[in-house]
């Protein structure tokens, strides 16, 4: 939050028969300037935190059920009940970005896109934001038994030439993959569905992916940046093969992130512009109030000297 000083300085008197004329529109119009600042700087941007210094961790939503459709997603406070988070239209293998948040507790919920505005949420789940610390919450399995995960992430960066890398299984179809490079590196075996790795620490650059469950065999092809954190998210195809979905975990946070999928990122925007355009329209109108009070100020004021001029 920036702090804004004012510095104010000694009134010149007008001419003495002025006087109260003067001082009485100079107080109105510094009272109406002083209650413009207050709100300006009171209202201040749209944030889910309160300032930098505020501690704070980070928080986004994975769909990663086949056979759900697509889904609108609110986060929203526990203390407080306000909506903090809406994404609109998430679909299957969508992931958002990370919102910064204060520290606290939130309920996340998903709802069917075309849902009523009365009907149940498909799921509802409290997560704790921990100071520093990003977490995600991800959506899982089969419709009939949707579960949620709770996942605590480390984006703590590798050295240069390196990247991070986990693997989180989210296949229904196929309750085991195993993945390893085309040169036979394992990069993880017998994975289960729902079941988050651990980080490995890789070489960066392109690789070559070979997935194996069963009779089913997948190949894809990955390019890790340089002092990038990935989660490689194994997913259903349509024709019940596997795939895989890159997402650069460490790409998506910065100090203030915002947004989400690329049907929410545009729902967050226009939720801080909307915002915006509100606190604007409310310190226009208080700006046309402040000048018909000195307008009304001012008029008798006048009509005053004047009669005074005509007795002299």
């Amino acid at each position: 939050m920036h702090t804004t000083t004012m510095t104010t300085t000694g009134a010149i008197p007008g001419p003495r028969g002025r006087r109260g004329v003067t001082g009485r529109v100079s107080s109105i119009f510094a009272a109406a300037v002083t209650a413009l600042l207050a709100l300006t700087f009171a209202a201040g941007p749209v944030s889910a935190v309160e300032s930098d210094e505020t501690p704070a961790g980070w928080a986004r939503v994975a769909h990663l059920s086949p056979d759900t459709k697509s889904v609108d997603v609110q986060l929203t406070a526990v203390a407080g009940g306000e909506v903090l988070f809406d994404l609109e239209d998430v679909a299957y293998g969508d992931v958002s970005e990370y919102l910064r948040l204060a520290v606290g507790t939130y309920v996340v919920s998903m709802t069917p896109t075309d849902s009523t505005a009365e009907a149940e949420p498909a799921i509802s789940e409290l997560i704790n934001v921990k100071d520093g610390e990003p977490v995600t919450l991800a959506a899982l399995g089969s419709n009939s038994e949707l579960t949620t995960k709770v996942i605590y992430d480390d984006l703590t960066p590798p050295g240069d030439g390196e990247a991070r890398v986990r693997v989180l299984q989210a296949s229904t179809v196929n309750p085991i993959v195993d993945i390893k490079t085309v040169s036979g590196m394992v990069i993880t075996a017998g994975a289960k569905s729902g079941e988050v790795t651990g980080y490995a620490t890789v070489d960066a650059g392109p690789w070559d992916l070979l997935l194996t469950a069963d009779a089913v065999a997948s190949e894809a092809e990955i390019e890790l940046d340089s002092g990038s954190v990935n989660t490689l998210l194994v997913l259903d195809n349509a024709s019940g093969g596997l795939t895989i979905k890159q997402v650069e975990d460490s790409g998506s946070v910065s100090s203030t992130p915002v947004g989400g999928t690329n049907t929410g990122a545009a729902v967050q925007t226009t939720e801080v512009t909307g915002a915006f355009v509100a606190q604007w329209s409310v310190m226009g109108a208080l700006v046309v109030a402040a000048v018909l009070t000195l307008l009304v100020a001012v008029r008798p004021a006048r009509k005053s000297l004047a009669a005074s001029g005509r007795r002299q």
